[in-house]
């Protein structure tokens, strides 16, 4: 089973798009952890009218937390999990049919993999990461937090709560560290509504040409501490 964790900031107005996608899943072998980090926009509502009007077999769960924080809402998530794969699903994104079938069937088909990850668009905008590599990994982030991760290879300590921006960096070199890899599907499986978790994103020109703008400062200061935790520097 796979368990598929959302953590939930003030972002109801996409929300059921995203659990329409995952409730049209071929894969149904699946359960829904929703973790709301003290949203001021009622996402329970949006939550308890799709799991009215939803016939379905698959367990959801709603659980409220204070304001902590992403990271934090997707440990308090994983400790509800009973999946042998787990996907930390963002509240904005919306997946293809087939996603959660095609990851899983990456891993069963790569048993020395802990984490299957695709293709992906933002807006307009396609992601294509590309092939796993470490030496790629330790340059610079480019596996998106909603990777399909075996439960089994997932670190006992889970997401680090203190880190603010690129926590999916932190994660995949966490888990580098311990010999964990990934294995890439080459074809998009969501999409990301702009306006979330990746709203500053810029051309990787402006972060050569635009070193004062605040966006590409702070961008700077958050890789800086990331380099720093996991010896990069």
């Amino acid at each position: 089973m796979i368990s598929i964790i959302i953590p939930v900031y003030n972002q109801a107005k996409t929300l059921a798009r995203t659990l329409d996608s995952l409730a049209a899943q071929s894969d149904k072998d699946f359960e829904v952890i929703m973790v709301n980090d003290g949203s001021r926009d009622n996402p329970d509502q949006v939550f308890g009218h799709f799991y009215d009007t939803r016939q379905s077999a698959n367990n959801y769960l709603f659980i409220n937390q204070e304001n902590q924080g992403a990271p934090a809402a997707r440990n308090r998530g994983y400790k509800e999990a009973k999946g042998e794969y787990i996907l930390f699903c963002d509240a904005d994104a919306s997946l293809k049919p087939d996603a959660l079938s095609k990851l899983k069937t990456a891993l069963e088909a790569n048993p020395n993999m802990s984490y299957a990850y695709s293709d992906f668009y933002w807006g307009r905008k396609l992601f294509k990461p590309g092939p796993f590599s470490a030496a790629k990994l330790k340059q610079a982030p480019f596996i998106h937090t909603m990777a399909l991760i075996r439960r089994a290879d997932f670190p006992k300590t889970g997401w680090d709560e203190k880190i603010k921006k690129f926590q999916d960096w932190d994660l995949w070199l966490t888990m580098l560290e311990a010999g964990k890899n990934g294995v890439y599907v080459p074809e998009v499986l969501f999409t990301v509504k702009p306006g979330g978790t990746m709203s500053a994103w810029l051309p990787s020109l402006a972060y050569k040409i635009l070193p004062f703008l605040p966006a590409v400062k702070k961008y700077q200061a958050s890789m800086k501490i990331i380099k720093i935790k996991h010896g990069l520097q």
